[in-house]
């Protein structure tokens, strides 16, 4: 079958699945595969269960006429959203980074949507799976798509450029994370400029931090670009007033509160307002758009229990962000400072490095009580109470409860650490 004939079915049944447990009547199945899965298996259980298609790459499932037999199936889903892409009029604003994307897309999201019909990658499905989903979740009168990517290891932004072909990109940051699989920081920032070696390379437009000095270097000679700074007024000029706890900017003198903690998300912050700005959003629109913005699934999350005053930042965790966020606790005006952080994940050979510098910073910074959670964590020289595993420090917390106050909780999502509030 050609993609044509198979967007043509698609644009009929436009519901992608690639999991029989969520098959939903007159979708297309998937049959991906993975490393403990062959999605092919389940092909005819999902025609029983209602989808309309199934597309396998085993000649062994093709089980009836409502079976489309490709060569790849992961290649299939791939070409068919970029084909989708390419039928819409949606211009596509990619983003990655280090830090802050799910942030930054949701923030840009709420800034754009006030002018123009959009969607936004849903969750973190930003990678080889995701980013297609998303592609093929665009409807025919969506104007801008949102499209965060992600990549542990180099060429994986460029694969998804390749996938998604953005109109328009930006780049959060370059920090220490997945240092395993970028083979240290340079892998790190070669890898996550893959976007903007797209972008510049198709003549496509390009958002900038113009205070940080990679993208500076990145972008010198190019001219289809705009960004913002808090210093150099020669770009869009976005002033930092403070972050304790929440932060606040001003910006062609109006003032911006927002419901997000840390120094760390004022950057998020600026490349919503500098895109609102480029796409003619009221800068009123823009300044609603921040404000009304309200962060969840455990990033950078305040709350209230049982007498403690949390920032829960559990999502997620790695040395640039771990850091961070303990400089920003640490700045912050609040009483009886506890810390708890989880083992970050995904350092390769660094790993004990990066932790007893993360243990290192910790002790510096004089908090009243910290308790460090995890194998590496348990590894490191530190004169801070320690647990090898979670099992072994909510087993701590039933005998020695946890002192009201603010506590910061953040580790790697493996770690989970949001389960402490459980034991609160």
């Amino acid at each position: 079958m050609t993609l044509e004939k198979l967007h043509a079915l698609f644009l009929e049944h436009p519901i992608i699945c690639t999991d029989t447990r969520k098959i939903e009547e007159n979708c297309m199945f998937f049959a991906l595969k993975g490393p403990n899965f062959n999605g092919n298996a389940f092909a005819k259980d999902a025609l029983q269960k209602g989808a309309s298609y199934a597309i396998v790459d085993e000649e062994e499932h093709r089980a009836s006429d409502r079976t489309i037999l490709v060569n790849d199936v992961l290649e299939t889903l791939q070409q068919l959203s970029t084909f989708h892409r390419n039928h819409n009029k949606a211009k596509i604003i990619s983003l990655t980074g280090s830090n802050g994307k799910t942030t930054t897309k949701e923030l840009i999201n709420a800034v754009i949507s006030k002018k123009y019909r959009t969607i936004a990658t849903q969750g973190n499905l930003n990678n080889h799976i995701g980013v297609p989903l998303t592609l093929l979740s665009i409807k025919e009168d969506i104007e801008m798509a949102i499209v965060e990517m992600g990549a542990n290891h180099k060429r994986e932004i460029a694969h998804l450029c390749q996938i998604a072909q953005p109109d328009f990109g930006y780049i959060t940051n370059f920090g220490k994370a997945h240092l395993e699989g970028f083979g240290g920081v340079e892998g790190v920032i070669q890898g996550k400029s893959e976007l903007y070696d797209y972008l510049t390379s198709h003549g496509k437009y390009v958002f900038m931090n113009a205070d940080d000095p990679i993208q500076q270097d990145k972008l010198a000679t190019y001219s289809k670009k705009m960004g913002f700074s808090a210093i150099d007024r020669t770009y869009y000029n976005i002033e930092f007033v403070e972050a304790n706890p929440y932060v606040v900017l001003e910006v062609e003198g109006i003032r911006i509160k927002s419901q997000l903690i840390g120094k760390y998300n004022f950057t998020n912050c600026c490349a919503a307002i500098l895109m609102g700005k480029y796409f003619n959003v009221p800068l009123e629109d823009i300044k609603a758009a921040i404000e009304s913005y309200q962060p969840k699934n455990n990033r950078s999350q305040i709350m209230d229990k049982n007498g403690h005053k949390i920032i829960l930042d559990a999502y997620n965790a790695n040395p640039t962000s771990m850091r961070a966020a303990l400089e920003n606790f640490h700045a912050m005006d609040a009483p009886d400072k506890t810390v708890i952080i989880g083992d970050m994940f995904e350092l390769g050979p660094t790993a004990a490095e990066e932790h007893q510098g993360i243990a290192d910073l910790t002790e510096q910074l004089n908090f009243e009580q910290v308790y460090l959670v995890g194998e590496n964590f348990f590894g490191v020289d530190t004169p801070f109470q320690k647990f090898k595993s979670f099992a072994d420090f909510k087993e701590f917390l039933t005998h020695q409860p946890l002192k009201k106050g603010t506590l910061l909780i953040k580790g790697s999502r493996g770690m989970a650490l949001e389960r402490i509030l459980e034991n609160l």
